[in-house]
C-alpha cells in the first residue's frame, strides 16, 4: 500500500506540474492527498517520509528560506559564469520584438493563438501597382544585357524606378512614398528578381536597411522634411554605410569613428562630428547623393551635455555625399553588376545635427540598426530567394518534361525525381515563408524570426539553384542569353553573405538570439544578476528563478509524456484538419524537446553555451525548422485541398521535421556530459525517429507533378513575371513547355511509332506525314508536331559565339 500512495502522490504531482497549477496551490494540494493517504496508509505519516516533505515544501515555498537555501546559491555561482553583457549586447537583445517563434521555443505553443493568425493581404493599390508597375519594369529588363554588356540597368529602367517610387515604397504617403506593407514589398522585390536579380537589389536596397526607414522610425521632422520626399521620387538615392574591411558580420566592431568637436558650418561655429571612416561592400553607393553612415561616438570635452560620459557607442548620420570630405569610390565586381562600391572620408566634419534623430540619439545607433535589419532579412532577402526557387519550379519542370535521354523524359528518371522533388518542395516552402514572414512583420520587427527568414531562405535558394543546374546539366553552364540558371547560380553568394554571413548567422544569431528574446525566463534572469544592488538583484532573481524551476519540470515531463506517444493527444489548433492533425502533434513533442534541451544546455554550460556554436546551432536549426514548418501549415490550410497541395505540404512539412529531428540527435550525440545526453535523448525519442526523410513514393510524385500543370505550380506562377517570348531565355522555355501540352497524348503517341519502327522518313515532318497516313495520328497534327520538334530543338541548343 506504501508504494501504491507513494505512486500515486508521484502521479499528482506530475499532473500538478504538467497543468502549470501555481506552486503554492499545488503543494496545499499535495498536503490535503498526503493527509487523506496518511489515514489509509498510517505509514504515509512516518517521520522518514513526512520531515522530507516538510523540508521541500518549505525551501520552494518559504522566501526566506527559498533564497538562503537554493537561490543565493545558484545566483552566486551564475554571475560567476554568465559573462557580463555589454551595452551593445543589451541594445541587440532589447531591440525589436518576438511573434510566433516565442511560442515554438516555450515548449507550449497556443495553438489558439496561431489559428488566429491570418495569411498577409494585397490592398487593390498593392495589386494594382504588382500588375501593371512591376510588370512594365521587368518588360524593360534583359538580365543577359545587364550583366555582360551594360554592366549596369538600362537607362530607361533606371528612370522607371525613379519615376514610379520604386525606391519609396516603405516611405509614408504624407512623404510621397507607397507605404506599403511587408508582404506587398517581398511580393514586387520576387517579381523583379524573376527578371533580373540586378533590378531587384537595386530597387531592395533603399527600401530595407537604409536611410528611409531609419528616418521614418527615428528621424527628426525636420530631416523627414528634408530627405523623404526626394527618396520617394527617386531625385535622391540612399546607400548605407555600415561594413567595412575590419568590420563585417560583427558590425559592432566598426573602427570608424566620430569624434564630438566645434567646427564652421556654413560660416557659423558648430557643435559637430568630426568622421574618419573607411566603408566596403556597399550598395548603391556609386549612384548615391545621400550616404547613411553608422560609426562610434566619442566625447572627450563633454559638449554633447554630460561631462561623465566620453564613450557614446555606435550612432547613424545622414550626409550629402558631395559634402566636402566625403569620397565615394571605385566600384566593387559583386558577380552581379548591381551598383556596390566603398566610401572613404577623413577628418569630415558635419553639424551634431545630421545624427539621425538629432544629438539626442547619440549611441542609439547599433539599437536603430538591429530594429531595421527585419527589412532587409525578413523581406528583401527571402524576397529574391523565393523568386529563383519558384522558377527553378517553372523552368526546371518544363524542361525536365521537354528534355528526352533513353526515350524518356528526363523528369521521369528517379535519380532526377530526387533532385526535382526537393526544387518543388523549395518552391513551396519559401512561398509559405514569405507569407508567413511578412505576417509576423506587420507585428513589429522579430530579430529572430529574420534571422531565421534569412539564412534559412538563402540556403535552400542555394540547394534549389544547384539542383536545378545538376537536371539541366550542360545547357545550364553554358553561358549566353539563352540560359535561364546562370543569373541565379551567380547570385547565390551574394544572398548567402549580405545583411550578415550566413555561417555566423545560424551559429551565432538564431539561438544565441532566441535563447534570450524568446526564453520566457533568461533575460531577466540575466538583468537581475547584473543589478548593483545584490540585495534587489537576488530578490528579482528568486522570483524569475522559481517560475523557471517550473518551466523545467513542465516540460521536461510533457516531453517525456510526448515523447511516449509520439506527440498524440497534444493540443491542437480548432481548425486543424485531417492532414495537419499529426504534424501538430509532432510539433508539439519537438517544442517541447527544444524546451527541455535549451534549459539542459544553459544549465550545464551556462555561459559556455555562446562558445560552443556547435551545439547551439543545432538547437537553432530545431527552432527554425519548427517556425518552417508551422508556416508550411498555415499557408496549406489558406488554399482547396487538392492532392497535389497535400504532396508537396507533406514532402516539405516532413524534411523539415525530419532536419528538426537530426539536429536534435546531433545535439545529444555530442552533448559534453554523456550520461545527460542519453537521458536527454531516450526522453524526447524513446521509440527512436519521430519523423522519417520522404519516402520514395512522395519522391516520384513530386517529379512527377513538377512537370505537370498542377495547381501548385500554376499558384506560385502569380508571384512571378512570366514571359512567353519565344526569344526570351525563360519564355523560350515557357512557350515550348505550354505547346507540348497543347499536344497532349499526340506527342507521345508519334515518339511511340517512331521508337517502335511503325513509321519512317529521314525527317520529322516525313515521319508525321507518314504516322498520319497511318491512322496513328490525325492529318491536322503534322504542322503541330512539326513545330514543335523545331522550337523542342530550339530550346535545348545553347549560345556560341566568334570570341569571349
Amino acid at each position: 500500500m506504501l508504494l501504491l500512495s507513494l505512486l500515486a502522490i508521484w502521479i499528482l504531482v506530475a499532473i500538478l506540474t504538467y497543468r502549470q497549477v501555481a506552486l503554492a496551490a499545488a503543494s496545499s494540494i499535495v498536503i490535503i492527498a498526503w493527509l487523506v493517504l496518511g489515514a489509509i496508509t498510517p505509514a504515509m505519516l512516518s517521520p522518514w517520509l513526512v520531515v522530507p516533505l516538510a523540508v521541500i515544501l518549505v525551501v520552494l515555498n518559504v522566501g526566506a528560506v527559498r533564497r538562503a537555501v537554493l537561490t543565493k546559491p545558484v545566483f552566486g555561482m551564475l554571475k560567476k559564469t554568465m559573462p557580463p553583457i555589454s551595452a551593445t549586447e543589451r541594445d541587440a537583445l532589447e531591440a525589436g520584438t518576438t511573434w510566433w517563434e516565442k511560442q515554438l521555443f516555450s515548449g507550449r505553443p497556443d495553438w489558439n493563438e496561431f489559428a488566429g493568425i491570418s495569411l498577409p493581404q494585397l490592398t487593390a493599390e498593392e495589386q494594382s501597382f504588382i500588375d501593371n508597375e512591376v510588370s512594365q519594369l521587368c518588360a524593360l529588363l534583359d538580365e543577359w544585357k545587364i550583366q555582360n554588356d551594360l554592366k549596369d540597368l538600362p537607362p530607361e529602367a533606371w528612370q522607371f524606378l525613379k519615376d514610379k517610387n520604386f525606391f519609396g515604397l516603405i516611405i509614408p504617403k504624407e512623404y510621397g512614398g507607397r507605404d506599403f506593407s511587408p508582404y506587398a514589398q517581398s511580393r514586387i522585390m520576387s517579381k523583379i528578381a524573376s527578371r533580373s536579380g540586378t533590378a531587384a537589389v537595386t530597387a531592395m536596397v533603399p527600401n530595407s536597411l537604409g536611410p528611409g526607414e531609419l528616418l521614418v522610425k527615428y528621424g527628426t521632422e525636420e530631416q523627414r522634411q528634408r530627405w523623404l520626399p526626394g527618396l520617394a521620387n527617386g531625385t535622391e538615392i540612399p546607400c548605407f554605410g555600415l561594413t567595412g574591411p575590419e568590420a563585417g558580420s560583427d558590425a559592432g566592431s566598426i573602427p570608424d569613428t566620430g569624434i564630438v568637436c566645434k567646427g564652421m558650418f556654413e560660416g557659423q561655429e558648430v557643435v559637430g562630428l568630426k568622421l574618419t571612416f573607411s566603408k566596403r561592400w556597399i550598395t548603391l553607393a556609386p549612384v548615391a547623393t545621400v550616404v547613411g553612415l553608422a560609426f562610434k561616438v566619442y566625447d572627450p570635452e563633454g559638449l554633447l551635455g554630460d561631462p561623465n560620459k566620453t564613450d557614446y557607442g555606435i550612432t547613424c548620420a545622414l550626409i550629402p555625399a558631395n559634402h566636402p570630405g566625403v569620397e565615394i569610390g571605385k566600384r566593387h565586381n559583386p558577380g552581379s553588376p548591381f551598383m556596390n562600391g566603398p566610401i572613404y572620408g577623413t577628418d569630415v566634419f558635419i553639424p551634431v545635427d545630421w545624427i539621425i534623430g538629432g544629438a539626442a540619439m547619440a549611441g542609439k545607433g547599433w539599437r536603430m540598426l538591429i530594429e531595421c535589419l527585419g527589412a532587409g532579412r525578413g523581406v528583401s532577402l527571402p524576397a529574391l530567394s523565393t523568386a529563383s526557387s519558384e522558377m527553378n519550379y517553372r523552368m526546371v519542370g518544363a524542361y525536365a518534361r521537354i528534355r528526352r535521354q533513353f526515350n524518356t523524359e528526363v523528369g521521369k528518371f528517379e535519380g532526377v525525381q530526387e533532385a526535382t522533388a526537393e526544387i518543388a518542395a523549395t518552391g513551396y516552402t519559401l512561398e509559405a515563408m514569405r507569407q508567413f514572414v511578412t505576417k509576423g512583420l506587420e507585428t513589429g520587427a522579430p530579430s529572430v524570426m529574420t534571422a531565421m527568414a534569412k539564412y534559412h531562405a538563402t540556403e535552400l535558394m542555394r540547394k534549389s539553384v544547384e539542383h536545378s543546374m545538376d537536371v539541366v546539366g550542360g545547357r545550364a553552364i553554358q553561358k549566353g542569353p539563352r540560359n535561364f540558371l546562370v543569373a541565379s547560380y551567380h547570385s547565390v553568394p551574394v544572398a548567402i553573405t549580405v545583411e550578415g554571413a550566413n555561417i555566423l548567422t545560424r551559429s551565432l544569431m538564431i539561438f544565441g538570439q532566441g535563447a534570450m528574446r524568446c526564453h520566457p525566463f533568461l533575460f531577466e534572469e540575466m538583468q537581475a544578476m547584473q543589478l548593483e544592488n545584490p540585495a534587489e538583484g537576488l530578490k528579482k532573481f528568486d522570483k524569475l528563478f522559481t517560475a523557471h524551476l517550473g518551466h523545467i519540470a513542465n516540460n521536461m515531463l510533457r516531453t517525456k509524456l510526448l515523447g511516449l506517444v509520439g506527440g498524440r493527444f497534444s493540443s491542437l489548433p480548432a481548425n486543424a484538419d485531417d492532414f495537419s492533425k499529426r504534424w501538430y502533434q509532432r510539433i508539439n513533442l519537438l517544442s517541447a524537446a527544444l524546451a527541455s534541451m535549451s534549459d539542459i544546455a544553459l544549465g550545464v554550460l551556462g555561459g559556455n553555451l555562446k562558445r560552443r556554436e556547435l551545439l547551439s546551432a543545432r538547437l537553432g536549426d530545431v527552432h527554425s525548422q519548427l517556425f518552417i514548418a508551422c508556416a508550411i501549415l498555415k499557408f496549406h490550410s489558406a488554399h482547396p485541398r487538392t492532392r497535389a497541395e497535400d504532396a508537396h505540404a507533406e514532402y516539405a512539412l516532413t524534411r523539415a521535421l525530419y532536419i528538426a529531428q537530426e539536429a536534435l540527435r546531433d545535439f545529444a550525440d555530442n552533448f559534453p556530459m554523456r550520461s545527460l545526453a542519453c537521458v536527454i535523448r531516450f526522453v524526447a525519442m524513446p521509440w527512436g525517429s519521430i519523423v522519417k526523410k520522404p519516402n520514395d513514393h512522395l519522391i516520384r510524385e513530386l517529379g512527377d507533378l513538377i512537370m505537370e500543370e498542377n495547381p501548385v505550380r500554376t499558384m506560385l506562377a502569380q508571384y512571378l513575371y512570366v514571359s512567353h517570348d519565344p526569344e526570351d531565355a525563360f519564355g523560350r522555355v515557357e512557350s515550348t513547355y505550354q505547346m507540348l501540352l497543347s499536344l497532349g497524348p499526340v506527342w507521345h503517341a508519334f515518339l511511340k511509332a517512331k521508337n517502335s519502327g511503325k513509321i519512317s522518313g529521314a525527317t520529322t515532318e516525313e515521319q508525321a506525314k507518314d504516322a498520319a497516313a497511318k491512322n496513328i495520328i490525325q492529318p491536322q497534327d503534322v504542322s503541330r508536331i512539326v513545330d514543335y520538334d523545331a522550337r523542342r530543338f530550339d530550346c535545348l541548343i545553347t549560345d556560341s559565339f566568334d570570341k569571349l
